[in-house]
């Protein structure tokens, strides 16, 4: 009688659901998830770095997704780098197109940004991270990479159903601030493509890349029909070609 009366004071009350769903086996294992991926290395920006460093003369890049550029984008080593973002998680957004993807492209098709023949060694992805959004800029850069270039995706191997929801502002959940969306999706669904090679680096929350030209992994049947997360986690190896760094550079420089 005395526990349920305390229960129902609401400091108390909160107090035993806190303690409870901090204490919770599934949420502790989410929080070990986080720390174990966040501590993983190499980071994006050598692994496109490197790719950059193997190319012959002068190199071009392309960021989609900025943020704060002091993150990735102003320590990438190229002769002509370019930066696309709306500017909506970061206000001073000191980018060269302040603008979504899709106006940039849009733009880039009709000559009003750069030329419409450009072509980049390295597109990097990191903007919204939902797969429709993500698989029609996939779409796009393909028609701007040059024939040996490389489109590179981040958040393809998302450790988690909460970090691979749909909503980034549902924060109350055992992945806490951490969110890689549904781009893993759209990588999958790319992975079906029998035209085009494609691997996953199992670092910085799953860099994945395709390249028309280097054998860096074969397309796959197509599965999983209805992207069910549960399907991934039994089969991340097959389904996003997972691989490190070292195998990727022996692959490339062999």
């Amino acid at each position: 009688m005395m526990k349920s009366f305390l229960l129902t004071i609401k400091p108390i009350k909160y107090f035993f659901r806190g303690r409870n769903f901090l204490n919770d086996p599934h949420y502790l294992e989410v929080q070990k998830k986080n720390r174990n991926e966040s501590l993983k290395r190499p980071s994006r920006t050598i692994i496109l770095n490197f790719l950059l460093s193997i190319k012959q003369g002068k190199t071009s890049y392309l960021e989609i997704g900025v943020r704060n550029p002091d993150r990735n984008f102003n320590h990438i080593e190229a002769d002509l780098k370019y930066s696309v973002d709306p500017g909506i998680e970061f206000i001073e957004n000191p980018v060269d197109f302040k603008m979504t993807s899709d106006v940039f492209f849009q733009k880039l098709s009709k000559n009003e940004v750069l030329s419409n023949d450009t072509k980049f060694d390295v597109i990097f992805i990191d903007g919204l991270h939902l797969a429709e959004q993500v698989d029609r800029d996939i779409e796009n850069a393909f028609n701007y990479i040059k024939d040996d270039g490389f489109i590179v995706l981040h958040d393809c191997n998302p450790p988690t159903e909460w970090h691979a929801r749909e909503n980034f502002g549902y924060r109350n959940s055992p992945a806490s601030g951490y969110w890689n969306g549904t781009t893993w999706k759209a990588f999958l669904k790319w992975r079906f493509n029998s035209s085009i090679n494609s691997c996953c680096i199992d670092s910085d929350w799953g860099l994945g890349i395709f390249s028309k030209k280097y054998q860096i992994g074969k397309s796959i049947e197509p599965t999983n029909a209805f992207f069910e997360f549960s399907s991934l986690d039994e089969n991340r190896k097959e389904y996003l070609n997972l691989i490190d760094f070292d195998t990727l550079k022996n692959i490339l420089l062999e």
